[in-house]
C-alpha cells in the first residue's frame, strides 16, 4: 500500500507496491534492471522515480482530462507536467491507459490555455489558491501568471510526440486547434511587446527575480522578430526580454504545427501562419542571438533586448542553451552549439559550478553553487559520449543523499544540502537519461 513516511532526518520516502503500477511500467523497470545489472542503485532509483511520478503526481478527472502536480507544490505547471510524463510516451504505443492519460493531459493543458495563455501554473479547481495578490489579471483558476514562452511550447510538443509515438491524433481536436491559433496570435503580439502587449506582472512582496521592472512591463526591448518572454523556465524574470532558447523552442514547435496542420488538420492557412511566424523568429535568432566570444568563438546568447544588450550565461531549466539538441533545434555537432556548449560548461558561465561532489549548471533561482540534476541530465542527453553519460548518471546516483530521488538542486560540495525534497520534473529527466543510456528513447519524429 502506498504511503509517505519520514525517516529520522525528516526526508520523505515513498513506499509503493509494484502491483499498483501498470504492467507496462513494471516491464520497463525490469528491462532497465536487466540492462543495468552491474549498477543496481541506478536501477532502483529509476524504478522509484518513475513509480513516484505515476503514483503521486497524476490524477485522472471524470471528464477524461489529466491534472499533474509538480511535486511538493499542489499546482500544475504547463511546462513541468509535459516533462513529467514524457518518459511514459515510450509505453504509450502498447498501453492504452498511459496513452489516454497523456491525451488527457494535453486536453487539460489546452483547457488551461483557453482560460489564460499568459499563465504558467493552474489550480485543479477554481479555488483561488496560489499567488492571488500579484498585480496582474489573476482569476481563481490561476496559481501563478508569470508569462513564459516555453509554457506554451510544451503542450504543443507533448501533443506532437504523442502522435509520433502512438499514431494517435484524437488530441488534435477543436480545442487544440483553437489553442494553437491563440498561441500564434499571442506570440505575434509579443513580437512588439512595447507597442502591442497589455501584459504586466508585479509581485510586491517577493524576491527581485519574482517581478518585472518598469511597473510590470519588463526591461525595454526593440523589435527583433523574436517573441518576448517575461520570465524564464525557472520562473525568474528575464533580464532582457528575448530569451533565446525559448525562441528556439518556439521555432521547433511551430514546425510541428506546420506538420500537424498539413497532415492531420488539413489547414493550409494554419500551416502558413505558423511558417510565417517561425521564419520571423528564426531570422531574429540569427541576427540578434549570437555573440563573437574572444575565447569560444561564435556562441548563442541566453537573452538579448534588441538594443545591443546581451546576457551571456545559461540556466539549468529547460529550455536552456545546453538543451538545444534535446529540443530539436539543431544537432549536437552544430558548430555554434558546440562553441556554446564549451562556454556554458566552463567557469565563463556564471552559473557553472564545480565542487567536491559534482560539476554542473545551476541557476539564480537557487543558492550560489547549487547544481541542478535537470541540467546534469540534459548534459548527458546532449553529449553523444557514452562515457560522459554514464559518469553523469553515477554522479546523480551519488548525489541523492540516500533518498533515491532527484532534488531541485544540491550544493556542489555537499549533496546533503539540497532544495526541494520532492521534484517530479527532475526525477523524470533522470529517468529519461537512464532510458537513453539503455538504448530506449522517445520517438521525436
Amino acid at each position: 500500500m502506498k504511503a509517505l513516511n519520514k525517516n529520522t532526518k525528516g526526508r520523505l520516502f515513498l513506499l509503493y507496491s509494484s502491483n499498483e503500477l501498470p504492467q507496462s511500467i513494471q516491464r520497463l523497470a525490469a528491462q532497465v534492471r536487466t540492462i543495468l545489472q552491474d549498477r543496481p542503485k541506478l536501477a532502483d532509483m529509476f524504478e522509484q522515480c518513475l513509480s513516484n511520478t505515476w503514483n503521486t503526481t497524476i490524477k485522472r478527472n471524470k471528464d477524461g482530462k489529466t491534472f499533474v502536480i509538480t511535486g511538493d507544490i499542489p499546482a500544475m505547471w504547463l511546462r513541468d507536467s509535459a516533462a513529467q510524463v514524457r518518459p511514459f510516451l515510450i509505453l504509450a504505443a502498447e498501453d492504452e491507459e498511459i496513452a489516454d492519460m497523456i491525451e488527457g493531459l494535453v486536453k487539460q493543458q489546452f483547457a488551461f490555455i483557453e482560460i489564460d495563455p499568459y499563465a504558467n501554473a493552474f489550480n485543479q479547481e477554481a479555488d483561488g489558491r496560489g499567488h492571488q495578490d500579484d498585480l496582474t489579471a489573476m482569476n481563481p483558476w490561476i496559481w501563478e501568471r508569470k508569462y513564459e514562452v516555453d509554457s506554451l511550447c510544451y503542450p504543443i510538443q507533448l501533443s506532437y510526440l504523442l502522435w509520433k509515438n502512438t499514431g494517435r491524433t484524437s488530441q488534435f481536436d477543436a480545442a487544440f486547434e483553437k489553442g494553437v491559433r491563440r498561441i500564434i496570435e499571442l506570440w505575434t503580439t509579443e513580437q512588439n511587446h512595447e507597442r502591442d502587449s497589455l501584459y504586466t506582472f508585479q509581485r510586491l512582496h517577493g524576491a527581485p527575480t519574482d517581478t518585472l521592472v518598469r511597473e510590470g512591463k519588463g526591461s525595454l526591448t526593440a523589435y527583433t522578430g523574436m517573441t518576448w518572454s517575461g520570465f524564464r523556465p525557472s520562473d525568474d524574470a528575464c533580464e532582457y526580454g528575448y530569451l533565446i532558447p525559448a525562441n528556439m523552442f518556439a521555432v521547433v514547435v511551430l514546425r510541428y504545427v506546420c506538420e500537424i496542420a498539413a497532415e492531420v488538420l488539413n489547414s493550409s492557412e494554419l500551416a502558413a501562419s505558423a511558417q510565417h511566424l517561425l521564419e520571423q523568429i528564426e531570422r531574429g535568432i540569427r541576427q540578434h542571438g549570437t555573440v563573437d566570444h574572444p575565447e569560444f568563438g561564435t556562441v548563442y546568447a541566453y537573452e538579448t533586448d534588441g538594443l545591443g544588450s546581451v546576457n551571456l550565461m545559461d540556466d539549468a531549466n529547460v529550455p536552456s542553451l545546453l538543451s538545444i539538441p534535446y529540443l530539436g533545434y539543431s544537432p549536437v555537432d552544430d558548430p555554434v552549439y558546440m562553441n556554446t556548449r564549451s562556454f556554458i560548461l566552463s567557469k565563463s558561465n556564471p552559473y557553472f559550478y564545480s565542487g567536491i561532489a559534482a560539476a554542473g549548471i545551476g541557476s539564480p533561482h537557487t543558492p550560489n553553487r547549487y547544481i541542478w540534476p535537470i541540467a546534469l541530465a540534459v548534459q548527458g542527453m546532449t553529449s553523444g559520449d557514452t562515457e560522459e553519460q554514464q559518469s553523469i548518471l553515477d554522479r546523480l546516483a551519488q548525489c541523492d543523499n540516500g533518498t533515491g530521488f532527484m532534488h531541485e538542486a544540491f550544493h556542489a560540495d555537499d549533496p546533503g544540502a539540497y532544495t526541494r525534497p520532492w521534484f517530479s520534473w527532475a526525477n523524470m529527466m533522470f529517468c529519461e537519461l537512464v532510458l537513453m543510456r539503455c538504448g530506449i528513447e522517445v520517438k521525436r519524429s
